[in-house]
């Protein structure tokens, strides 16, 4: 297994097997940090900065929550507007991050831009981590997400997962990705203009990753032992702001998950994982039941996200 040690962290495509279960070992050994809500000083002397080009609460949060966790110091922008990146100039990604290396050890970034952060990447000396590009992927979320399953489920393998949302968003890319390394079952539910894009659909049979396309969430909900949940009602992830504007359609019901089905319809262990923010597809009358798993998530985001930036330091092996 290679190392994490001065580690990219730009997707999923090229994490092994082995390496998945070991970032999920390094999370159980510093959870405690977390649970206790106390701050080591593994990385005393280390510096992360938070490049987000994109707005964010969990994530940059979780992130920046996860260094102090773990006793080091944080610097950074969530609002490219307030620097030379967004403003008149757009400071190209070569200048901005040839020059913030200087300024830390680790580099999170979140950008509009699908590719931008492996452009960070080979422009700074340091390790990056993506924390979503646009429409490409979001590696820190989904090992979290497969961190709490795993956890939850006892294993990932000869599990069933529902897929349901816009399957062009960066965590779909991210979760399927992550599957071909898992015996996994996927059934895909989204909307016709939202569904898995040809060229995608390639990467992933020649990857082996096993999915099934169906219509509904009442065509699949039934086998499922994770329901796994975005927003079909969606921004657009190439702009750095999208705000709403009037009205905001309703999720069809074949792409909701209410309490009511999941009482019905599916598994009596069944979970919902969601990262959230929610529109109108996951009822909230699901938060107080077994079925909910996305508060732990909120959770292990923190623990995912120390394991990531332990090992990406050296701190760890």
């Amino acid at each position: 297994m290679r190392s994490f040690a001065g580690r990219d962290i730009l997707s999923l495509k090229d994490f092994s097997r082995d390496e998945f279960f070991r970032v999920f070992q390094v999370a159980d050994d510093l959870k405690p940090y977390a649970r206790d809500r106390r701050n080591g000083d593994l990385l005393k002397d280390k510096t992360l900065l938070t490049a987000f080009y994109q707005p964010s609460t969990r994530t940059r949060l979780a992130t920046e929550a996860a260094m102090h966790r773990l006793g080091g110091h944080v610097l950074g922008f969530s609002d490219a507007k307030m620097t030379r990146a967004g403003d008149f100039y757009q400071e190209s990604l070569k200048d901005t991050f040839h020059m913030l290396e200087y300024y830390a050890d680790v580099i999170a970034i979140r950008h509009f831009q699908q590719g931008a952060p492996a452009e960070a990447a080979r422009w700074a000396s340091i390790p990056v981590i993506n924390c979503g590009d646009g429409w490409g992927e979001h590696p820190t979320q989904v090992l979290t997400d497969l961190y709490t399953i795993n956890q939850e489920k006892g294993g990932l393998d000869g599990l069933k997962f529902l897929l349901v949302g816009d399957m062009r968003m960066r965590t779909m890319h991210s979760i399927l990705y992550a599957m071909a390394q898992f015996d996994i079952e996927a059934f895909v539910v989204s909307p016709p203009e939202m569904s898995l894009l040809p060229e995608f659909k390639a990467e992933l049979d020649a990857r082996s990753v096993f999915y099934r396309e169906v219509p509904s969430v009442d065509d699949a909900i039934a086998e499922a032992d994770v329901i796994y949940m975005e927003p079909v009602v969606q921004p657009d992830y190439t702009k750095s702001l999208d705000e709403r504007k009037g009205e905001t359609g309703l999720t069809p019901a074949a792409y909701k998950i209410t309490l009511d089905l999941l009482r019905t319809r599916g598994k009596r262990d069944a979970i919902v994982i969601h990262s959230l923010p929610r529109m109108d597809e996951l009822t909230t009358d699901v938060d107080e039941t077994r079925y909910q798993r996305y508060w732990v998530e909120a959770f292990n985001g923190v623990v995912m996200r120390m394991a990531l930036l332990a090992l990406v330091l050296g701190a760890t092996e």
